[in-house]
Order: structure tokens, then C-alpha cells, then sequence
């Protein structure tokens, strides 16, 4: 319900906004301004389904080859204390269990292509234990809003960007995101625990909670005192592990002595399939926001957050100029990822704006985007609270990311 007001206000305030400028602004380029917007955003979505076409076939193929050998079966295993508290609906030793363990496990080494994949299989082992198919159930809910909450070890893609925009330091957002993805991730979790009724406070829970924030926390301070180590561990430690994975699974295939090629294309043949199943979804999402952006709104917007914070006395504002990646992050990666490059482009990579941009762009996930696909994959219309709860961790991340920015840069 929410993302259905939210896709006809994004149209109705973008034509309002038009029909504006045009009579007070005589802008008489405004209407062609928009849906040209609208047309390039058809555009880009099909050109990022089928970019992502390729990379479903790949991992639907090596989860298919992970269940045949067993390994995703030894995932539920190892996650299944922790999971049978926090996905009670979840039998135990059910492979959704090994398949959200390894969506989580890609999304914290920044390893997108790879954790879209994994996560729609995960979805379809949910939906096949969702005794109602049109509604979203209690451990979909919580797969998601966890997925989208976007806990980040390694931001690969991150400093891959800025990398590339000369930076002189690209790794100096390294420590900022790792801590507001561990806060973005535990306001999710806090909230869904209240509206699902989980105890968190049990042993279990606590216990592996705090394995991850002493992991994570631990990784900082190694950061701290060998700085120099941050650039090896984003360029070596993600694709390691991630090229580990594959061959793991291969290995452990021969062992069961079961044929992996075949079994591989067996897998990969419903990628395409998938890609079908949720353009429409992406097309939609990436429509409304740009209809929005293109006609000011999305200014106007951000210029009366300034009014409004000002007018509650907050003198330092700097970080207004920022906002726009905030804004777009839970619509759409891509678009995200743009207004960054665009702020790195007018302030500078290794300004305060630049370094905040990066920031946000890697303390969450795309929250609409990902409700939208994941959703639409398996039919679910009716989201129930999904939206609140992952914009809850949305702006939890945000907030956490303006102060770690004050912080740190």
C-alpha cells in the first residue's frame, strides 16, 4: 500500500511541479524534459535486467550445484540456532536457511551481481513455505529487511568508484560505512523483533549478534592501527572468498559424484526466466523516480529539509548537498550511484560532500528496488509493514552516516 501511494504521489507532484513551471516559469522545455526522463528510465531498466541476466544464469546455476552437493544443506546447519530464532517459520535445516546465510555473506562483501541472485533463490524457498502466496510472510519480511539494511564488510564497489575518481584516499570511507550498515542493520532488526515478537535477549541471539559485532569492531581496529591493509582487504578479500565459493562448491559436487555441468545448466536456465519475472517491477520503480527528479521535486524537496533544520536551529548544513544520494538510494542503486558520481564530479572525491556521498551510497541497500523485485519474483502483492520497516533502517543508516561523517572526515 505504501509503495503504491508513494508511485502515484512521485507522478501527480512531478506533473504538478511541470504544469508550475510552466505557467508561473514559462519554461517551455519542461514537459519534454520529463518524459524524455521517463523514456531513458524504460531504457535503463531494461538495459540493467538485462545486465543482470547474465549474472542470475551464473549463480542460479552454482546454487543449483550447491544443493545438489550438499553445501547449502551445510549452511542451514551452521546458521540454524540463530535462524530458528529469528525465522521461526523456517523448519530447520530447511536449504532457505543456507541460501539467506549466502545472500547475507554476499551483500557484507559487496559482491551485488552475486547477491541478487542468491537472494531471489532464497525467496522462492520462503514462498514455498508462505501459506498465504499473495502475502508477504513473517520470514520474507525479516529476509528482506535484513537484505536491504545492506550490513557491508567490504564496500568493493565503493572504492572501485572512487578509485577510479582519482581519489587519494579511497579507502577512507571504509570505516564510516562498516559502522552505519552494523547500525542501519540492527534498527531493522530491532524493529522487526517488536513487530514479529521476537526476543532478542535469548542466548542464542546474543551470542551471535555479538560474534558480529566483535567481528566487525574488531576489523575496525586492525583498520585503526594497519591502515595500510584497508586497500588489500577490499581488493583481495571479497573476490577471494568469492572465487572460493564457486570452486567449493564445484569440488564438493565431483565428490558427490554428481555431473557439475549439467547440473549447472539445469540451474542456470530459470535465470532468464527470472529476469522476466521482475522487469516490470524495475521499469516501474526507476519511472516514478525519475518523472520526480527531472521535474525539480526532488529540489524543492531537499531545499525545504534546509529551511525546516534551520528553522529548528541546526547551524552546520553542510551536509544537505548529499542528500540527494540518501533520497535515491532506496529507489534505485543505479540512480544513487549517479548522484554520487555527480557530486564527486562538482565538489571534489576527497571533499567532505564526496566522502559523505560514498557513504551514503554504502550504509544501506535499495529498499524499494529490492522490495519490488524480490516481491514481484514470487507474486506478493500485499507487503504488509515491509516498507516501514526497511525504511526505518534506511534512515537509521543515514542519520548514523551524517554523524560518523562529522567524525571522521
Amino acid at each position: 500500500m505504501l509503495l503504491n501511494r508513494l508511485w502515484i504521489a512521485m507522478f501527480v507532484i512531478a506533473m504538478i511541479m511541470g504544469v508550475g513551471k510552466f505557467v508561473f516559469l514559462h519554461d517551455t522545455e519542461i514537459f519534454k524534459v520529463i518524459v524524455q526522463a521517463l523514456f531513458d528510465s524504460v531504457k535503463n531498466g531494461f538495459e540493467l535486467i538485462l545486465g543482470l541476466v547474465g549474472a542470475l544464469c551464473l549463480w542460479m546455476g552454482i546454487m543449483n550445484i550447491g544443493e545438489k552437493s550438499g553445501v547449502v544443506n551445510l549452511l542451514s546447519k551452521l546458521v540454524n540456532p540463530l535462524f530458528c530464532k529469528l525465522f521461526p517459520e523456517i523448519p530447520k535445516d530447511h536449504p532457505a536457511q543456507g541460501a539467506i546465510m549466502m545472500n547475507y555473506s554476499a551483500n557484507m562483501l559487496g559482491l551485488d551481481n552475486a547477491a541478487t541472485p542468491i537472494g531471489l533463490k532464497a525467496m522462492n524457498y520462503l514462498q514455498e513455505l508462505n501459506p498465504n502466496k499473495e502475502t508477504a510472510s513473517n520470514a520474507q519480511i525479516m529476509f528482506l529487511v535484513l537484505n536491504t539494511s545492506g550490513l557491508t564488510i567490504i564496500p568493493v564497489s565503493i572504492l572501485a568508484y572512487r578509485s577510479g575518481a582519482m581519489s587519494k584516499d579511497p579507502t577512507v570511507v571504509f570505516m564510516p560505512i562498516l559502522i552505519a550498515t552494523f547500525f542501519s542493520t540492527m534498527a531493522g532488526l530491532i524493529f522487526l523483533s517488536f513487530k514479529q515478537k521476537i526476543n532478542l535477549l535469548q542466548p542464542v541471539v546474543l551470542a551471535y549478534l555479538g560474534g558480529i559485532a566483535l567481528f566487525i569492531f574488531g576489523l575496525l581496529g586492525w583498520c585503526i592501527y594497519h591502515p595500510g591493509h584497508i586497500q588489500l582487504i577490499s581488493d583481495v578479500g571479497g573476490n577471494f572468498i568469492l572465487l572460493s565459493v564457486i570452486v567449493l562448491f564445484i569440488l564438493l559436487g565431483v565428490r558427490k559424484k554428481i555431473n557439475v555441468y549439467d547440473t549447472f545448466i539445469e540451474g542456470a536456465k530459470g535465470g532468464f526466466e527470472v529476469a522476466l519475472t521482475v522487469l516490470p517491477y524495475v521499469i516501474g520503480i526507476l519511472a516514478a523516480v525519475s518523472v520526480f527528479r527531472a521535474s525539480g521535486a526532488m529540489q524543492v524537496l531537499f531545499d525545504g529539509i534546509a529551511v525546516g533544520l534551520t528553522a529548528l536551529g541546526v547551524k552546520t548544513l553542510s551536509f544537505i548537498e548529499a542528500l540527494p544520494v540518501a533520497f535515491m538510494k532506496p529507489f534505485s542503486g543505479p540512480g544513487a550511484r549517479a548522484m554520487m558520481l555527480e557530486t564527486f564530479k562538482i565538489h571534489g572525491v576527497d571533499s567532505f560532500l564526496g566522502k559523505l556521498a560514498s557513504t551514503f551510497q554504502g550504509c544501506t541497500d535499495t529498499t524499494f528496488y529490492i522490495l519490488a523485485v524480490y516481491f514481484g519474483s514470487v507474486g506478493i502483492k500485499k507487503m504488509r509493514y515491509a516498507p516501514v520497516a526497511g525504511l526505518v533502517a534506511d534512515f537509521s543508516g543515514f542519520i548514523a552516516s551524517i554523524f560518523l561523517a562529522y567524525l571522521f572526515y
